[in-house]
């Protein structure tokens, strides 16, 4: 498959999980022509095989049209894993990655079906070309404005009681804190802060120096994103305790990314070096478990459906072509990851209560 931006995210905050949700629902990259989510019933008739080139595993359904059997079967399935926010992958409106198509057009449909299912939407700023505080001022105006008011714009209830709307900066360090301040920080020249477009803003956290540069920059948390437990100080779970204790010292959030796995030789043939074995569902769990032991107000999953770097929960079946084998799930069941993150849902929700105990 040729690689695209991600166009969507599924998360689950408060009480549930996050899935980093490529494509149907993603924040990472993804992609054929354009990758547009037949899964929630969008109007273009677009189809997917069940296996891509660029892919490690191939898939257990299709993706098509709207009204059909797949999108039918895909919809819900975010209220399956026990999720309940989607997070778009946002570009402005006409803007791309390079092998994407501009995107914002699709999102009150996006909107719509997940109001369907009760589930809400958030925002997952990418890093386009030209993107700074300024820019990025007008994007938070110009989604809430555009839109805030629907049903299922989600929003993130503070530890002050006040409802604001979430949004994650993907390669937030690519602008620096001085410049993040004059938007995130109450006095700052162009400054958000109680205004309308106020917000909970959500840095990545890659390098160990980061984590200060969040805190001066005047954003509410971080998240990792990565699902190779050691590709960078931010994904290493053995990092977790420390940067959670310096989130709870500077009332920050603290989002661990989990995964269940990682492969994309397929993409990156030199990053053998990266690749986490799922150890059949083995490696997602002890990311989950690391996850929880930090007591984190969401947890993040990476992700839904990133074929390209091997980190899907979604169905994988068995699949071979005369010129190469695709991974799966055996001996285990399609839908095994589907199935654990529905578990660790469900477990995640009783530990938050015994920790408000």
């Amino acid at each position: 498959m040729v690689e695209q931006q991600p166009f969507l995210l599924l998360l689950a905050a408060e009480r549930k999980l996050l899935v980093f949700h490529e494509g149907f629902c993603s924040i990472c990259s993804w992609g054929l022509t354009p990758f547009r989510p037949g899964a929630l019933r969008f109007p273009q008739a677009l189809r997917f095989s069940t296996a891509g080139v660029d892919s490690s595993g191939a898939r257990g359904f299709g993706i098509s049209s709207a009204g059909s059997e797949p999108g039918r079967r895909l919809a819900p399935w975010p209220l399956y894993c026990a999720s309940g926010v989607l997070v778009l992958s946002w570009y402005p409106p006409g803007m791309a990655d390079d092998n994407g198509e501009p995107s914002d057009d699709l999102v009150p449909a996006i909107l719509d079906t997940a109001h369907q299912y009760s589930i809400q939407v958030a925002f997952h700023i990418q890093p386009y070309k030209g993107r700074d505080d300024i820019t990025v001022h007008d994007n938070i105006k110009y989604i809430i404005d555009t839109y805030g008011s629907h049903g299922a714009f989600y929003r993130y209830k503070n530890s002050m009681g006040k409802s604001l709307p979430l949004f994650y900066i993907y390669d937030s360090y690519l602008t620096s804190p001085e410049a993040w301040a004059h938007l995130l920080t109450p006095n700052g020249p162009h400054s958000i802060r109680n205004t309308p477009y106020d917000g909970v803003f959500i840095a990545l956290l890659v390098e160990e120096g980061h984590t200060h540069d969040i805190l001066a920059a005047g954003f509410d948390g971080m998240y990792t994103y990565f699902a190779s437990n050691g590709f960078s100080f931010g994904s290493s779970h053995q990092n977790w305790k420390a940067v959670k204790n310096f989130c709870d010292a500077n009332n920050l959030m603290f989002i661990p990314s989990v995964g269940p796995g990682y492969i994309d030789t397929s993409i990156r043939p030199w990053n053998n070096h990266n690749t986490r074995n799922r150890v059949n569902g083995k490696y997602y769990e002890t990311a989950l478990q690391a996850a929880l032991t930090v007591r984190p107000e969401i947890v993040s999953i990476t992700s839904f459906n990133e074929w390209h770097e091997g980190t899907q929960i979604e169905k994988a079946i068995p699949k071979k072509t005369p010129t190469r084998l695709y991974l799966d799930y055996l001996p285990h069941q399609p839908s095994l990851y589907l199935e654990l993150t529905r578990r660790w849902a469900e477990h995640f929700i009783k530990e938050k209560e015994q920790w408000l105990m």
